[in-house]
């Protein structure tokens, strides 16, 4: 599962299968194979386990040496992010699991930009920033930090900032403000201080409409909107107005318990995550659901938790 397949350039427009134009490929966290997958969207089913079945590019933590001393076996729990960020012209895999190991993996080479061990606070999203820092947020642990991670590839050095059920973390360019979703808030924080020695202090809260935050994300369709999941609803919050605001196709998408959700900056399609009923793993799922036009995609013996849209768009 390690290697990518001939030809395949994830994260970039190419030809398809037949000389098709190729959709943006999907990103997902899978933890029954503790694996990170970047899949052909054109595909309506894949599997993990075949040379030629979708699988575009594939990473795991586990039997990497280079992350030996991060002990990948306990710490590589449950992956849960997945996000495709830029930085100097690369190209960076971003990923966290609630195991505590959160990593900044160059794509497609492999190379670890940054990774380490965030604890027992179930790390829960991960974001690059454009000084070469990164953020995390861990959600029993209540904070949001971020690392200097500019200065070295296991770089502790971070500030932190309290927020009860931290689960989201995205820098949005417009504002330039690092957003973070917790259980009953949507806050944004400023980034203070040097890359070597950063700062947080918070900039604004907003309310959330109901409770349980979980999944923070652009609306590349809209840019200075952001996607907000609770337990029980998914938002759209406008930057502009400070405000929740009403969005195409909102009674459809709309629901409990998503995961993840996002929409593709090329097409408008929207991808959503959440748990499928019957799943050995509560919190997981086989099926991917799309809207406009609608469909699913399916990972064959999967047990995915979030799932984006393999794009570098922030949004700005």
């Amino acid at each position: 599962m390690a290697a990518a397949v001939p030809g395949a350039t994830a994260g970039a427009k190419g030809r398809g299968r037949a000389g098709a134009a190729a959709g943006t490929p999907i990103v997902a966290a899978d933890q029954a194979t503790r694996s990170v997958y970047v899949l052909d969207s054109d595909r309506r089913e894949w599997d993990a386990e075949s040379d030629d079945r979708g699988v575009l590019w594939s990473w795991s933590a586990d039997g990497r040496q280079s992350l030996e001393d991060l002990d990948p076996a306990t710490t590589w729990t449950n992956p849960s992010e997945v996000k495709l960020r830029r930085l100097d012209g690369r190209r960076y895999l971003l990923t966290a699991a609630s195991g505590g190991l959160a990593a900044v993996v160059g794509y497609p080479d492999r190379e670890v930009y940054w990774a380490a061990d965030t604890g027992e606070g179930n790390a829960h999203s991960i974001e690059l920033l454009p000084d070469g820092n990164v953020a995390v947020a861990a959600s029993t642990g209540g904070y949001v930090r971020l690392y200097a991670a500019s200065a070295g590839p296991r770089a502790t050095r971070h500030a932190q900032a309290a927020l009860a059920g931290a689960h989201g973390v995205h820098w949005d360019p417009r504002t330039r403000l690092l957003w973070a979703l917790g259980s009953r808030q949507l806050v944004a924080l400023r980034v203070g201080g040097t890359p070597g020695d950063p700062e947080l202090s918070v900039d604004r809260r907003v309310e959330l409409p109901t409770r349980g935050g979980h999944d923070l994300a652009p609306v590349l369709s809209t840019p200075g909107r952001l996607w907000v999941t609770t337990r029980s609803a998914v938002y759209q919050y406008s930057t502009v107005e400070e405000a929740f605001v009403a969005y195409p196709l909102r009674s459809r998408i709309d629901g409990p318990d998503v995961k993840s959700v996002g929409d593709d900056p090329d097409t408008g399609r929207v991808l959503v995550s959440r748990p499928e009923p019957g799943h050995a793993c509560a919190w997981c799922t086989t099926t991917l659901v799309l809207y406009q036009p609608d469909g699913t995609r399916t990972l064959l013996r999967g047990g995915m938790y979030k799932a984006r849209w393999w794009s570098a768009d922030r949004g700005g």
